[in-house]
């Protein structure tokens, strides 16, 4: 797989694991930095070849035109195609990602790849502690 690319096993599509998701006790994992919010759960059960599969929501209760939801998308899924690759999650894991815009405006690129930058080191420390913590026992 290319480094910076981003597959179609790379996205979240199935209702039933979007459902789970952000069902109630769906995620394992919830963190905010501002401007995004993002969910994960492992799934081992997935099959997929790719260690995550992600989806981006942009509400349109926070950004009411079109235009300005489909730029900020564009922002989100090009700041995860350019950082994901600097956090490696454990091998044989596969957890399913949603981000989701919490912001009433459109926001800078600097920004939201800070702010992913953010949630992928939170996702991988909290992935690799788990499995840390499991093959000591």
């Amino acid at each position: 797989m290319k480094k910076y690319g981003l597959g179609k096993k790379e996205k979240l599509c199935s209702v039933r694991a979007i459902e789970i998701l952000f069902g109630p006790g769906g995620a394992e994992f919830s963190t905010l930095a501002y401007p995004l919010r993002a969910v994960a759960r492992a799934d081992e059960v997935r099959a997929s070849d790719a260690p995550v599969a992600f989806l981006i929501s942009i509400p349109k209760k926070r950004l009411r035109h079109a235009v300005d939801r489909v730029a900020m998308r564009r922002r989100v899924r090009e700041a995860y195609r350019l950082n994901h690759g600097r956090y490696q999650l454990p091998e044989g894991l596969r957890v399913d990602l949603g981000f989701v815009y919490v912001a009433d405006k459109l926001m800078s690129y600097s920004a939201v790849e800070r702010a992913m930058n953010r949630i992928l080191a939170a996702l991988a420390a909290k992935y690799s502690s788990s499995v840390d913590a499991e093959n000591r026992q």
